[in-house]
């Protein structure tokens, strides 16, 4: 029971380093609804973010993945650190040079200004090349020192935005070196330029990793690790078209009068599944390697389903708990009540990324038995899912259509992951248990926020109902872990 407590406390602190910087970051959405002029403004930025997520995933092309894989099984950890990293340097600086060469070619081609397209490229580059020196301290199992610095990232990137967006506005009118850096109809490129101040900080704190690194490329190892890596790659560009894509998608099949203003709404409400996205992510954080360091180990079956069950309870409980509070988390996260329009998409986006999450649990059946294609053709649906359902229903009921389209790609890929591992590595997942859990709370979350929004009574009694419920069902297993 060990590797369980291993688990949690590794989860516990990869929860905080993400957490607690994206709790920070996601005080740019009310700094963002508060202080940037308009709706259509906080959808352009969110449209340039959309690209950020394609291309974060194309500059690092599976590497990281590939060194958690060849990490654990390889005995030179040397040559899979110097390998790997020295691969993404040098795809990285191939692309800053490309980039900044063609940026007007690229402007020309998402339509997005040239001036943000040079922060783009800088601001892609310099988080490159921190993928593998983040990745080394996840294998290393130093998530206090991964949280620190994480936490440091956004610090820098909060306190710029709110110091740009709202200090300088206000402080501007007067004399001295605020009026001089003061620009007029800037916001944008203030938004971009914290992120860079914030990302080059990042970079100068990871340096050291880069200073024990000897100069060796082992290109046979190298090609082992991309035939493990691009069909994680090809998972990643799909995955990117779900999570950010219809963004893209409403801005070119939505009015153009009206587009980028109804990506802000929805672009903010859909931060308010932070929530479950941030539990996700934390947790995935934890068990990635853990997955992995613990392949061989006997009947890791039976750990895996354990940890799955308890990741299915607690994104339940999380998912009532947001619909529950859903009108004072509005409240404290988008503060112009012109976004609200968009509120009704918040249940759809909660439970799509429980779906999303537990797919995650899930596909640790084809990452330890070095299946990653399975990864892409999964992913690769999802993706065309995603695209088909927005092509539909955008034009005719605009975001709403992007939500559902989201719903129901990550539960197709939940899905098919679930299908594909009974097959392939079977698991002792109890499927039965985990979807009734899964359907008495959304159940419960629909008739909340439904019928019974702002009736916080019925709502904590939903909660108490189901965590009790649950507990009834696990309490033998439950104290037989705390007691381990």
């Amino acid at each position: 029971m060990n590797i369980y407590k291993k688990l949690f406390q590794q989860t516990f602190i990869y929860g905080l380093a993400t957490v607690l910087p994206r709790m920070m970051s996601f005080l740019l959405v009310p700094i963002h609804t508060e202080y940037l002029s308009d709706e259509s403004i906080y959808g352009e930025i969110s449209v340039i973010f959309a690209y950020f997520v394609l291309f974060n995933v194309v500059l690092s092309y599976g590497m990281e993945t590939a060194f958690f894989r060849f990490f654990n099984i390889k005995e030179s950890k040397n040559q899979v650190m110097s390998t790997s990293a020295w691969s993404i340097v040098i795809s990285t600086l191939v692309f800053l040079g490309l980039g900044i060469g063609f940026q007007n070619q690229i402007s020309v081609w998402v339509q997005i200004p040239v001036e943000y397209i040079k922060l783009m490229i800088w601001i892609l580059a310099l988080d490159a090349f921190v993928i593998i020196p983040f990745a080394y301290l996840r294998a290393l199992g130093k998530p206090k020192k991964y949280a620190i610095i994480k936490f440091i990232n956004v610090f820098i990137n909060v306190l710029l935005n709110f110091f740009f967006l709202a200090w300088l506005v206000e402080w501007q009118s007067g004399s001295g070196v605020l009026k001089e850096i003061y620009v007029p109809n800037f916001q944008i490129n203030y938004v971009f330029i914290a992120n860079i101040v914030a990302s080059a900080a990042t970079l100068v704190l990871l340096l050291p990793f880069y200073f024990k690194l000897k100069f060796t490329f082992n290109v046979p190892l190298w090609k082992k690790m991309m035939r493990y890596g691009i069909p994680v790659l090809i998972a990643g560009v799909a995955f990117s078209i779900n999570e950010v894509f219809d963004r893209i998608l409403l801005k070119y099949l939505l009015p153009s009068d009206i587009a980028e203003a109804q990506i802000g709404v929805y672009s903010a409400c859909y931060k308010l599944a932070v929530f479950m996205t941030l539990f996700a992510t934390a947790f995935r954080l934890g068990i990635e390697p853990f997955f992995f360091s613990h392949a061989k180990t006997k009947n890791p079956q039976k750990a895996y389903a354990l940890i799955t069950k308890y990741f299915v309870i607690t994104g339940s409980l999380i998912f009532l708990g947001v619909i529950t509070f859903i009108e004072p988390l509005k409240l404290l996260l988008v503060r112009d009540d012109a976004y609200y329009e968009a509120l009704d998409i918040v249940p759809i986006i909660l439970l799509a990324n429980l779906c999303l999450g537990i797919y995650h649990n899930l596909s640790v059946w084809y990452k330890i038995t070095d299946r990653t294609r399975f990864g892409a053709y999964i992913s690769v649906v999802g993706a065309i899912i995603t695209l088909a359902v927005n092509f539909i229903l955008i034009p005719i009921i605009g975001y709403y259509g992007s939500a559902i389209a989201t719903l129901l790609a990550y539960f197709t890929m939940m899905t098919l992951s679930y299908i594909l591992s009974k097959k392939y590595y079977p698991i002792p997942f109890q499927a039965n248990k985990l979807m009734l859990y899964l359907l008495v709370s959304t159940v419960l979350g629909s008739i909340t926020f439904y019928y019974f929004a702002e009736n916080y009574i019925f709502g904590i009694l939903s909660i108490l109902m189901l965590t009790s419920w649950m507990y009834a069902n696990e309490h033998k297993e439950i104290k037989s872990l705390l007691k381990s």
